[in-house]
C-alpha cells in the first residue's frame, strides 16, 4: 500500500522529487538557452531559425523571389516591400520635397533624411552620425578590435563582413553585376546603378539649400555646396590637405600608402581611383559615351561634359571672394586666388624661382634647359 500514492504515482516520481524537506515544491530553475553560433563571424543567437536568417547576410543567398518580375531577396520582409511596387495605387506615402512615393511610412521617413540632412544614428566610439541603423552597425565594426577577419587575396585589405570583401573584390575582377535595364550599362555597386538610373528618369532628389540647384546623388550635391560654403570637412592626417567628400579623401590617402587598387585590363597600369582608371581606359577603347547636345562633342566622363556645357550656357559658378571675378572651373579659381594671396607653390629645382602656376614653371624649366644646352 505504501508503494503507490492515492493518485496512483510512485513516491519517487518527478513531481515529488522537486519538493524540499518542508513539503513545498522548489522554484523551477530555468535552463540556459542554447546558443547557436555563426560560422562566419562571432554572433550568437538563441534560435536556429534566426541563425539561418542571419547567415544569409554573409552568403547573400536570396531565396525569396518576386512572382511578378523575378527579382530575388534575402528576406521575406524585403520581398513584401518590393511587391508593393507592382500593386497599383499602393504607394500611399509621398515626399513633400520631391514628390517621390513609397509603399511604407518607414521608407518615406528614411528618404526624407536626404533632404533634411538628419542623421539620428550616432557612433558611441567616434561620434560619426548616419541616416540608417544598418550603416551605423557596419561602421561600428571599424572600432571593434579583431573583427576584420575577411582578407582580400589580391591586395591584403581586411574587412569585418564577408559581403564587404565581395564588394571590394570587384575592384580587382572588374565584375559589374548590376545592369541598367534602360541602356545596358553595368555597375559594381547597386548604389551606383540607382544614381545612374536617375539620369533616365530625370529624378534629382538632392537639393541645394543655397541656390535651389538639384542633383542625382548626395556626393554631387556636397561637391556643389562647397562652392557656397567653402567647407572641406574631410582632411588628410598625413599632409593636412582637405576635401569636400569622403571618397575624395580616400582616393588621396592612397597616394600616401602607394595603394593603386584599380587595374587596367588592357595594359596592366594601376590607379588610385576608379575615375582615373575610366579616363585612362578611353585611350584603349576610344569610347566617349557623353554627348554634348549643343555641338555634338563627345566626352569620356559626365563631369567633363558638364564643364564643357558651361562654354555654351555661360555659367560660371565659381567666384572670387576678393574681386568678384567668376570662373567655369574650380581649378581656375584656385589659380586666380594666388594673385591675391601671393602664393607660389611651384619651385624650380635649378634656381630659387617660384611660380603660381605649373605651366609657368614648365616654361621656365624649358628656358633653363635651352640656356644650359647653348652654354655647353
Amino acid at each position: 500500500l505504501n508503494t503507490l500514492s492515492l493518485a496512483g504515482e510512485r513516491p519517487d516520481s518527478h513531481s515529488d522529487s522537486r519538493k524540499n524537506p518542508s513539503g513545498e515544491p522548489d522554484p523551477e530553475t530555468p535552463k540556459p538557452a542554447r546558443q547557436h553560433h555563426c560560422s562566419q563571424g562571432r554572433k550568437s543567437l538563441t534560435k536556429l531559425g534566426n541563425l539561418k536568417e542571419h547567415e544569409r547576410t554573409h552568403t547573400r543567398d536570396k531565396h525569396f523571389q518576386c512572382s511578378q518580375c523575378g527579382k530575388s531577396f534575402t528576406w521575406i520582409g524585403s520581398l513584401k516591400r518590393h511587391e508593393g511596387i507592382h500593386i497599383a495605387g499602393s504607394k500611399t506615402y509621398h515626399c513633400s520635397h520631391c514628390g517621390k512615393s513609397f509603399t511604407q511610412l518607414g521608407s518615406l521617413t528614411i528618404h526624407k533624411r536626404i533632404h533634411t540632412g538628419e542623421k539620428p544614428f550616432q557612433c558611441s566610439h567616434c561620434g560619426k552620425s548616419f541616416t540608417r541603423i544598418g550603416s551605423l552597425k557596419r561602421h561600428e565594426g571599424i572600432h571593434t578590435s579583431g573583427r576584420k577577419t575577411y582578407h582580400c587575396s589580391q591586395c591584403g585589405k581586411s574587412f569585418t563582413e564577408l559581403w564587404s570583401l565581395k564588394k571590394h573584390e570587384r575592384i580587382h575582377t572588374g565584375e559589374k553585376p548590376f545592369k541598367c535595364s534602360q541602356c545596358g550599362k553595368s555597375f559594381t555597386q547597386i548604389g551606383s546603378l540607382k544614381v545612374h538610373e536617375r539620369t533616365h528618369t530625370g529624378e534629382q532628389p538632392f537639393h541645394c539649400s543655397h541656390c535651389e540647384k538639384s542633383y542625382t546623388s548626395l556626393g554631387n550635391l556636397k561637391r556643389h555646396e562647397g562652392i557656397h560654403t567653402g567647407e572641406k570637412a574631410y582632411h588628410c592626417y598625413q599632409c593636412g590637405k582637405r576635401f569636400l567628400r569622403s571618397q575624395d579623401l580616400k582616393s588621396h590617402e592612397r597616394t600616401h600608402r602607394g595603394e593603386k587598387p584599380y587595374h587596367c585590363c588592357q595594359c596592366g597600369r594601376t590607379f588610385t581611383s576608379l575615375g582615373n582608371l575610366k579616363r585612362h581606359e578611353g585611350i584603349h577603347t576610344g569610347e566617349k559615351p557623353y554627348l554634348c547636345s549643343q555641338c555634338g562633342k563627345r566626352f569620356l566622363q559626365s563631369q567633363d561634359l558638364k564643364l564643357h556645357a558651361r562654354t555654351h550656357t555661360g555659367e560660371k559658378p565659381y567666384h572670387c571672394s576678393h574681386c568678384g571675378k567668376r570662373f567655369t572651373q574650380l581649378g581656375s579659381l584656385k589659380i586666380h586666388k594666388r594673385i591675391h594671396s601671393g602664393e607660389k607653390p611651384y619651385h624650380c629645382s635649378h634656381c630659387e624661382n617660384t611660380f603660381s602656376r605649373s605651366e609657368d614653371l614648365k616654361s621656365h624649366e624649358r628656358i633653363e634647359r635651352l640656356c644650359s644646352d647653348l652654354c655647353f
